[in-house]
């Protein structure tokens, strides 16, 4: 075909030109190899890549199964590369962590086991900060990943190494998960698209707790729209291992041709919480520029306020977060030299959880509830919300985390990060759209969309239309890092 390198295509153009016996998935494979030995020594995104000669195999088997006129699905001889919070058969499940370095996964997560049956090749793992704890992607074991755009700065997190072989175009698409932003805030930080699905919408199996550890997440990461929700619609699906996984609900996220119009579409702007959220200077102005889009083509956007308490959101968030995470680093605790290896902000989440009485989890239960009702009667009269999708730019990568924001002082490590809990807290679809850059013209900054309950595909349709009117902003694309 008329075309020098297979990965500037976008995934589901890369898709047709396979299954259209265009490009060969040998070719596809050895394109994208090409780009990873060159460019991710520098990056650091993918680790644990499979050896070449493996991967070349599986594409000539793709190849011929094509031959023979199967395709397994849309992802049919597409390479990628699994979060390392996730399982995928045959390669380390580290985590970031010294201490599982040789864990090797003996099966796939629910989630790689979907995109493999749609037709998908393995090559390797993205990086993760240790335990995917923190929104900074760096770990004793692998070291750090950093920003797509600038190396010097932070790539987010816990999704980082996805965004930033996505923005390289080391993957044509990326798959991810998000606790307290892992999704949003590393494509926020990279310039792609993020996507936080409803509870339930991506069951997470196996799991050792199927009931309540509904906070964290799987979800897709791409350069389009329409990529994005061919993911979704390969992740999502009920599974009875998953008993609150959604049951019903389309088959297909991709917006229909047409359905893109922002005429009409209602949305409430919250902004930093009429300044309870500390935001670094010119994050807002961003974000507000990237409302003007939605407004420029008949969106109706509205300055509301959130009308509930955010203080004592933040402590029931702190509550169910101390619940959930504590005992999977209980877990790890176990392997001796366990407390000397494992990053302090793992043990303090540990020592947290330890103390956490039942009727401490019932009464931010309680909270949650309430906060639940209350956004349901805001979506009465918003189709959407709108907040940044962070609140500082990227930082230097020798920081852990940002001490201080606009001169306020943050009290836990990933405080810095609040603006990403609510979406999570109401178990609502959330997007991270590219909004711009800071004035030096190297960090992007993301505009965070969230959802009604289950509302995924309607919040795809807004994201394309906004697509469809940002499309010199979308259009650009991060350098090959130096050396």
């Amino acid at each position: 075909m008329a075309l020098t390198d297979p990965t500037d295509l976008d995934a589901h153009r890369l898709s047709q030109a396979i299954h259209a016996r265009e490009l060969s998935c040998r070719e596809v494979m050895a394109a994208y190899l090409a780009r990873i030995h060159r460019l991710n020594p520098r990056l650091n995104a993918i680790v644990n890549l499979a050896r070449d000669d493996r991967l070349l195999t599986q594409a000539d088997e793709r190849d011929a199964e094509l031959a023979r006129g199967r395709s397994r699905g849309w992802l049919h001889g597409v390479p990628q590369a699994i979060k390392d919070t996730s399982s995928a058969a045959g390669f380390p499940s580290t985590l970031g962590c010294t201490l599982l370095k040789d864990a090797v996964a003996a099966q796939d997560g629910l989630a790689a086991s979907r995109m493999r049956a749609a037709g998908c090749i393995v090559v390797g793992k993205t990086n993760v900060p240790e335990f995917g704890l923190g929104s900074h992607t760096f770990n004793d074991l692998f070291g750090v990943t950093g920003n797509a755009w600038d190396g010097s700065v932070a790539a987010g997190g816990s999704s980082g190494g996805a965004a930033v072989a996505l923005a390289h175009r080391l993957l044509p698409v990326a798959d991810g998960s998000d606790f307290m932003g892992s999704l949003r805030n590393p494509a926020a930080w990279n310039h792609v698209f993020g996507l936080r699905p409803s509870q339930g919408r991506v069951p997470t199996w196996p799991a050792a707790d199927t009931w309540i550890a509904q906070l964290g997440t799987e979800g897709p990461m791409a350069r389009t729209v329409a990529d994005l929700a061919r993911l979704l619609s390969i992740q999502a699906g009920h599974d009875p291992r998953a008993p609150l996984s959604i049951a019903e609900g389309p088959q297909s996220f991709v917006p229909a041709e047409g359905s893109t119009a922002l005429r009409g579409l209602r949305i409430g702007w919250l902004a930093d919480l009429d300044g309870y959220l500390a935001m670094e200077d010119g994050l807002l102005p961003v974000c507000e520029q990237a409302l003007q889009r939605f407004a420029g083509e008949g969106a109706a956007v509205e300055p509301i306020a959130l009308g509930f308490d955010a203080g004592a959101l933040w402590q029931a968030w702190l509550v169910w977060r101390r619940a959930l995470v504590a005992p999977r680093v209980a877990a790890v605790l176990a392997l001796p030299g366990a407390h000397e290896r494992i990053k302090p902000e793992a043990l303090w989440e540990h020592r947290q959880g330890m103390d956490l009485g039942f009727m401490d989890f019932m009464r931010a239960s309680e909270v949650r509830t309430a906060f639940h009702t209350h956004l349901l009667g805001l979506f009465e009269r918003f189709d959407l919300l709108a907040l940044p999708a962070t609140q500082v730019w990227p930082f230097p990568v020798e920081q852990r985390w940002p001490q201080q924001i606009a001169g306020r002082t943050m009290d836990t490590y990933h405080r810095w990060m609040e603006v990403t809990l609510y979406a999570t807290f109401a178990g609502l679809p959330a997007i991270s759209l590219p909004a711009g850059f800071h004035a030096n013209g190297r960090w992007p900054a993301g505009l965070q969309l969230i959802g009604r309950p289950q509302g995924d595909a309607a919040l795809l349709r807004a994201a394309a239309g906004y697509e469809a009117c940002a499309g010199s902003l979308l259009a650009r694309r991060p350098a090959d890092p130096p050396g």
